[in-house]
């Protein structure tokens, strides 16, 4: 049973974000920005109770901008997905999680030291140059069940 429901489209359109927002940290850190979409689509609090899909989750607008900056800018985003990161999609969506991002909802690259929250959520943990945030406790159950 997969960690969420998900056609052959899902699988292409998370690729293309996974390879966008962290080809540069290797299939280890492509996996972990997947987790982190998945975990949106599972999550339902805090700012993902209307995103219950990988495409509502990659095309969210949160604050007037796309939650993903890839979306933003462009960018390796709107090319082609690769048959190498539609694997690593479907591993996520089918049962793959990770420390730092198992229950992560958040994650950027701070182009310095990881600050212990942000906005407000506790930092789970680093990989390369992204750190990772989960839900504050008791604030998103559902995304420790997915």
């Amino acid at each position: 049973m997969p960690r969420v429901k998900y056609r052959d489209s899902d699988v292409a359109l998370m690729a293309r974000m996974m390879r966008a927002e962290a080809e540069g940290e290797g299939k280890q850190g492509m996996l972990y920005v997947g987790n982190v979409i998945v975990n949106r689509a599972i999550a339902d609090c805090l700012d993902f109770k209307d995103v219950r899909n990988i495409n509502d989750v990659i095309f969210q607008v949160q604050g007037g901008n796309y939650s993903f900056e890839a979306v933003q800018k462009g960018n390796v985003f709107y090319n082609r997905a690769r048959s190498v990161e539609k694997r690593l999609a479907k591993k996520n969506l089918d049962y793959w999680r990770q420390h730092p991002a198992k229950f992560a909802l958040w994650y950027f690259n701070p182009y310095g030291p990881c600050p212990p929250t942000w906005y407000g959520q506790p930092f789970a943990g680093q990989f390369k140059n992204h750190c990772y945030y989960e839900p504050q406790p008791d604030t998103c159950d559902s995304v420790y069940m997915g």
